[in-house]
């Protein structure tokens, strides 16, 4: 996203030298792929040589299940991949299927409407659910869904809410005067208490997941199941939705268009997405492992 101007040197590595990972895990847009959403063949090698030596690959995205083809015939291995900033792992291999859903409580997604709502007016709503995404009439349609219902975020939430319902997955919220940064601290003062908020756009629109929900908790989630720490694991990523991911993982890399807060949080820097940052890591983290058994 460049918010703070890009950076074009060499990546800046942790303290110390960088520890052969056992997964690696990277965000999609802004971070592994290039602005025009395509993966660069570099970095398609890239995720290839680090699976052959061993080294498990899990996207950790924002983006729903259904925005996931840019990366399908990527992966390799276990086939899953982390969508909407934690709430749904899903099977890449197997027709983008869910595999796990933590979901946002339906009491608790109202909750937050209201709260938002009178706290910033002018705000409008999404949700995202495991069928596809519905919208208010004065949301911005930034992709067109030929199957989404418009209606009001109370009506959308109240629908069909009983146990036969699909699972709402996450929140969004835009507004359209006030600055990313300040609408998202001013949700996180008013609904904080509720819900996880975070955002990844460059506009003023906000992802609400359900309390605890991100993608670092959904991350620690499949490591636990594997056996793998933290220190075992090396992440990229360039949005604040990606904080609490590369604070987690052992050895964490914001993109050298990173946001400021992404930047404190990461250990260490690479390069641009356009400059294929997460390819130029892999390579030396596979470098060194080549030295070393050498």
């Amino acid at each position: 996203m460049g918010e703070d101007g890009s950076v074009t040197s060499a990546p800046q590595r942790p303290d110390g030298p960088t520890p052969t990972p056992r997964l690696i895990a990277t965000d999609l847009d802004g971070t592994l792929l290039r602005d025009d959403k395509s993966v660069s063949h570099r970095t398609v090698a890239a995720l290839a040589a680090a699976e052959e030596a061993g080294i498990e690959v899990f996207f950790v995205t924002g983006r729903p299940a259904r925005w996931m083809d840019v990366v399908s015939d990527h992966v390799h291995g276990h086939g899953l991949a982390i969508c909407a900033n934690g709430a749904a792992v899903v099977d890449l291999h197997a027709g983008r299927e869910f595999v796990q859903v933590r979901a946002l409580p339906r009491a608790t997604a109202l909750t937050v409407v209201e709260t938002l709502r009178a706290a910033a007016p002018g705000t409008s709503f999404a949700v995202e659910m495991t069928t596809g995404i519905n919208y208010e009439p004065l949301y911005p349609p930034f992709f067109q869904d030929p199957g989404a219902h418009v209606a009001t975020a109370e009506k959308l939430l109240n629908e069909e809410a009983d146990d036969t319902s699909a699972p709402v997955l996450k929140l969004l919220a835009h507004h359209p005067e006030l600055a990313p940064d300040e609408f998202l601290a001013l949700a996180r003062s008013a609904a904080g208490a509720y819900a996880s908020i975070t955002r990844s756009s460059p506009t003023a629109l906000l992802e609400i997941s359900g309390p605890g929900v991100s993608k670092a908790s959904t991350l620690e989630l499949c490591c636990a199941e594997r056996g793998i720490s933290p220190a075992e694991v090396v992440a990229f990523g360039d949005m604040p939705n990606d904080v609490e991911m590369l604070r987690w993982a052992g050895t964490s890399y914001a993109m050298g268009n990173a946001h400021p807060d992404v930047i404190s949080a990461a250990s260490g820097r690479t390069v641009a997405n356009n400059e294929d940052g997460v390819a130029v890591v892999i390579e030396r983290i596979l470098a060194e492992r080549a030295a070393h058994q050498h």
